[in-house]
């Protein structure tokens, strides 16, 4: 039981500040203490309270600073609380399929208690030898971005040549290692050599390079896969996009799950493609994709993906911030490539 229980606290909270144009900035948010709460679910209203042990940074969280309305998501409100996914405890409860003690998965607010009355985006947590962070990483929505990914999107094959961008990010790690267990050559993309070390000796990744050190990325891709590439799980856009699509064989596969490279850049300045024309000689399918269209395999991924962990088969690179404080910072070292494998805040661990 949490010994604050029933006290009246202040309830610190990161705020949004106001729409941005470029990539995110640690100044576009805010630390502020809130107005102070009791920590007690209202009686007779079915709702509970958690505490927030840890929370995600996901780069789909910039689309939300921009002032545009017609995202899969809405903007975030200036001057309201940071919304994100994140791990929770139960701490007091008038619902009664939620005690205190129980641990949630959850979409909750950046702020170190939060009230909840809808349960739609929540799922209970089973504690077990899996660390609880890893519940919005490897068991999160990154890792199930990666499952329904390359599985449903990419429908690979055994032997097949798959190539990942942004590979020690917290998708592109598990595409790699999935792609490995399915029998395919797999070659990353990253930032660093720091990052390209551990894609090949911590990872499994057959092949890794720094885009960075790559003064002609078509150079690159001709090199790691001179017989070109089955399938290219796209997180990055721009330049890499372009020479990946020359590369690309005859009914080839590119699932779209993001494209950091343009992240932050005005519409009239995005980067156009020239190579598109590639798709349509070698059949290529170009596949855009939301995990949320696929949620009813979740279950079957958790138990998956869960056990492939539990079994040593597979890794998962984390990098933690600590203190509620550090969130900002946490969140825009996404786009300047600071951050090793999974960006994740813990706020409290009990």
């Amino acid at each position: 039981m949490d010994e604050n229980l029933g006290k009246v606290v202040g309830n610190k909270q990161i705020l949004f500040k106001g729409y941005i144009e470029g990539v995110p900035k640690e100044s576009d948010m805010e630390l502020k203490l809130g107005n102070e709460i009791k920590l007690e679910a209202p009686k007779g209203s079915g709702a509970f309270l958690v505490k927030n042990l840890y929370l995600s940074c996901d780069p789909y969280m910039r689309g939300r600073m921009r002032d545009f309305h017609g995202s899969y998501l809405p903007p975030f409100v200036p001057g309201s609380v940071v919304e994100g996914f994140g791990v929770s405890k139960v701490i007091d409860s008038d619902n009664p399929n939620f005690k205190p003690g129980d641990i949630v998965s959850c979409f909750t607010g950046w702020e170190e208690y939060t009230l909840f009355r809808n349960t739609e985006q929540l799922r209970k947590v089973q504690p077990d030898d899996i660390p609880l962070s890893y519940h919005i990483g490897l068991l999160g929505m990154p890792g199930f971005t990666a499952y329904v990914g390359f599985y449903e999107v990419c429908a690979p094959k055994r032997d097949e040549q798959v190539f990942v961008s942004a590979a020690s990010g917290a998708v592109g790690q598990l595409v790699g290692q999935l792609a490995k267990l399915h029998g395919c050559y797999v070659v990353g993309s990253a930032g660093s050599n720091q990052k390209v070390d551990l894609l090949k000796n911590k990872l499994g990744f057959d092949e890794a390079f720094n885009y960075k050190q790559e003064p002609d990325l078509d150079a690159a891709l001709k090199k790691y896969f001179p017989e070109g590439i089955d399938i290219y799980f796209e997180n990055v856009g721009g330049a890499m996009l372009d020479a990946v699509l020359v590369n690309m064989r005859v009914h080839g596969r590119i699932a779209v799950c993001g494209m950091v490279s343009q992240a932050g850049i005005g519409a009239s300045d995005q980067q156009g493609i020239r190579n598109l024309f590639s798709l349509v000689p070698k059949r290529v399918k170009m596949h855009g994709f939301l995990q949320s269209d696929y949620l009813h395999l979740f279950p079957r991924f958790v138990e998956q993906v869960g056990s492939l962990y539990k079994e040593g088969k597979i890794a998962y690179l984390e990098d933690m911030n600590h203190g509620l404080e550090s969130a900002p910072a946490a969140f825009a070292a996404l786009f300047t490539g600071k951050n090793i494998g999974k960006q994740v805040v813990c706020v409290a661990r009990t």
